[in-house]
């Protein structure tokens, strides 16, 4: 945000914070979000680069496309182990999954 705009918008009386306060997530729960998240943009990124639709996916890892479709959003209803089983059936290696998770952002290539 434009430090312009957060002082006009702190001058008309709002709060400016980030998502983890406003959420008043621990350190542990804000990396961990960020974990699924580099996972779930990684696994979409890995199956559009393999050229599979999600229903193809789906049969690979014996789920549905809505699951794929839950799992490449982020889902909170999704485990982490299904995008890893996911993952590792898109041929994605273990330094993969850890160049993901470690990048920090939800946005790992």
């Amino acid at each position: 945000m434009q430090k312009t705009k957060q002082k006009k918008l702190e001058a008309a009386g709002w709060k400016v914070g980030n998502v983890d306060e406003f959420l008043g997530l621990s350190p542990e729960e804000s990396a961990y979000i960020e974990m699924k998240l580099a996972l779930s943009n990684t696994l979409r990124q890995r199956r559009l680069q393999n050229k599979l639709s999600q229903i193809e996916l789906a049969k690979m890892v014996h789920s549905s496309q809505s699951r794929i479709a839950k799992m490449e959003a982020g889902d909170p209803s999704v485990s982490i182990d299904l995008i890893m089983k996911s993952l590792l059936a898109l041929g994605a290696s273990p330094s993969d999954v850890a160049m993901a998770i470690s990048s920090g952002t939800s946005h790992a290539a």
